[in-house]
């Protein structure tokens, strides 16, 4: 990320593991930290050492918050990213904390994980997977798919369900499954979820005619 550069890497000699970002370089340093800022095995990144940046330009608040001084006397960069490491030390990002991990039922989930499975369903061409505020589940796992053309009558909510319940975990599969001719995306071609998760709740709360 911009903040701090290249941090980890898969070794060019060693292992490289699939779907892991690898091993920190050696001037950096990491932690996990749980929401209540101490260590955890998965949580949020943070990251210490000489590639880190000083600062966001002319955004002294938003300089402090990306901060923790620690008790070593170290300013940790908050990176937003959350993430778990295996027994070898290779650290794994399940996400953007602020969009991808989602909290539903008692249990923290990983958007990316769905989507990763949910993609491997043939009539699905897109998807992003996101939280929408609900009373009983804390957030609503809903599936935003675009399907191939032809297709959209395989991506119904039952057949979709269907599908998950063999690679995913019960408490993991969408709730709910929502069909668009296509995502929203920034400049960057980045799927921007905030806005799925809007034109959700406004259609969940527009008034029945």
């Amino acid at each position: 990320m911009t903040e701090v550069g290249v941090g980890m890497t898969n070794p060019v000699r060693g292992a490289r593991k699939p779907a892991h970002v690898g091993l920190p370089l050696p001037t950096v340093r990491t932690r996990i930290v749980d929401e209540s800022g101490h260590d955890a095995e998965s949580g949020e990144l943070w990251i210490a050492g000489p590639s880190v940046f000083s600062g966001y330009y002319q955004r002294p608040e938003a300089s402090r918050d990306a901060f923790v001084q620690g008790a070593d006397g170290l300013p940790w960069f908050r990176t937003g990213d959350t993430v778990t490491r295996d027994a070898d030390g290779y650290f794994k990002i399940l996400g953007r904390t602020s969009v991808d991990i989602l909290k539903s039922g008692g249990y923290k989930l990983s958007a990316l994980e769905i989507e990763e499975a949910l993609r491997e369903h043939p009539a699905i061409r897109e998807v992003a997977v996101v939280g929408v505020p609900d009373e009983d589940w804390g957030d609503r796992v809903v599936a935003c798919i675009v399907a191939h053309p032809g297709r959209a009558d395989d991506c119904t909510t039952d057949a979709v369900r269907a599908f998950a319940k063999q690679n995913l975990a019960p408490y993991k599969v969408p709730k709910q499954v929502t069909l668009f001719d296509e995502l929203p995306r920034n400049a960057m071609g980045k799927v921007q979820k905030p806005r799925l998760t809007e034109w959700l709740v406004a259609q969940q709360t527009r008034p029945r005619e």
